[in-house]
């Protein structure tokens, strides 16, 4: 699907994304936890598109954070269940929780490459075009503009929460495509970071 959907910030691609594999050998190699501002400038530059504050990051791989990772993970795939299953819908709900699953899903990825989870709470918070942009400058890869477009559209997912659904929002997306485009970042994150599928998804997917 091909959206015209613009927004006011700088989309331009960040050049040079970090290739995840070297990223992954490069923090298993460092004795101490690597500042992100010092190792690769490209993840201020996925930042400074959205005003960002100027927090350092710190990224440092732990087993705890790869615990937490797989439990995003499977939460995402949990919560996009009652999508899939038809439990809902249409209208301002589908987008609040496509919002939730997307922002579960990308998280996984950020926990997985060494993020801590408060400044992604601080920095990143509820707006999933942070997460993806994070995400891509870190190894994800995900280059699909309709998902992208999709990040910006939905952000921050929390305003759909509570959204008056007689209010006339313009979605581009039908539920199917919402559900395509989600399903479709769901898989990539769990091929990029390896974690297995819950139980659940491998019985409906095979």
């Amino acid at each position: 699907m091909t959206s015209k959907l613009t927004t006011n910030r700088d989309r331009s691609p960040i050049a040079s994304p970090t290739s995840r594999r070297a990223l992954l050998g490069t923090l298993s190699l460092a004795p101490v936890a690597v500042p992100a501002i010092a190792t690769a400038p490209n993840w201020t530059a996925a930042l400074r598109q959205f005003d960002w504050a100027g927090e350092p990051a710190t990224l440092q791989r732990t087993r705890a954070g790869r615990s937490l990772s797989r439990a995003r993970y499977h939460n995402a795939e949990q919560f996009f269940a009652s999508i899939e299953q038809g439990i809902i819908r249409e209208g301002p709900n589908l987008l609040y929780h496509t919002g939730i699953v997307m922002q579960l899903g990308l998280s996984a990825h950020l926990l997985d490459v060494g993020f801590e989870d408060q400044w992604c709470a601080r920095q990143v918070g509820l707006h999933i075009d942070r997460s993806l942009a994070l995400g891509n400058a870190t190894g994800l890869g995900l280059d699909e503009p309709a998902i992208d477009q999709l990040a910006c559209f939905v952000s921050p997912y929390g305003k759909w929460r509570h959204a008056d659904i007689g209010s006339g929002h313009s979605c581009p997306w039908s539920s199917a495509q919402l559900q395509s485009l989600t399903r479709r970042l769901l898989d990539h994150v769990r091929s990029v970071t390896g974690h297995a599928r819950p139980v659940h998804g491998r019985q409906r997917h095979g």
